[in-house]
């Protein structure tokens, strides 16, 4: 190219001002044109597969050609395929159904066999062993008095302070200050 040449004018791209961002058939045009499952556009869309007009580099007519034709065929085995699945879970739930079994029986029986499974694994076992060794060792036993002993005086305690505060409460509204104070929120409430 001559550097007197003009280069080609670069394509513009038009946006479509009702092209909603939120949809799932984003830059699809206002007529959707993909698969709301895969986002894979399908024909008669607004850019369905036919309607592309460039080639990949490397890209012959016909192989393009030969590649939207599978394409299609692979779209309408996956839809086969959609169909058969919800068929069959259909009729899943309705044979549970005849069995009694609810989605909450289900779980129930699920974390019944997980809590089994975990009650028998070597790990759950080995722990419970050391738990039950830490038991009945000596520094164990000693702490454990020592926390009932300490429990004990703060109980004691703060029976102790419940007592005195109950009683300074008690003394407190007997007082004329407080017999003052009652009568003038009671004249309040009157006038």
């Amino acid at each position: 190219m001559d550097v007197g040449q003009a280069c080609p004018p670069a394509p513009t791209l038009s946006l479509d001002p009702d092209i909603n961002l939120n949809s799932p058939n984003k830059g699809l045009g206002p007529a959707g044109g993909a698969d709301p499952l895969t986002d894979v556009p399908v024909e008669g869309g607004a850019m369905g597969v036919s309607s592309i007009n460039t080639l990949p580099p490397g890209l012959t007519e016909e192989e393009a050609e030969e590649i939207r034709s599978e394409l299609g065929k692979v779209e309408e085995e996956i839809n086969t395929l959609r169909q058969v699945l919800l068929a069959k879970e259909k009729h899943s739930a309705d044979l549970k159904r005849k069995l009694g079994l609810s989605p909450l029986n289900e779980l129930k029986q699920n974390l019944t066999k997980g809590w089994q499974d975990v009650q028998t694994s070597n790990a759950y076992l080995t722990a419970s062993a050391t738990l039950d060794e830490i038991s009945r060792s000596e520094a164990y036993k000693k702490t454990q008095e020592t926390l009932s002993v300490a429990g004990q005086k703060t109980t004691a305690a703060f029976s102790t302070m419940g007592t005195a505060l109950s009683r300074k409460l008690g003394d407190m509204r007997n007082s004329p200050t407080f017999k003052s104070f009652e009568d003038k929120v009671g004249n309040m409430k009157l006038g």
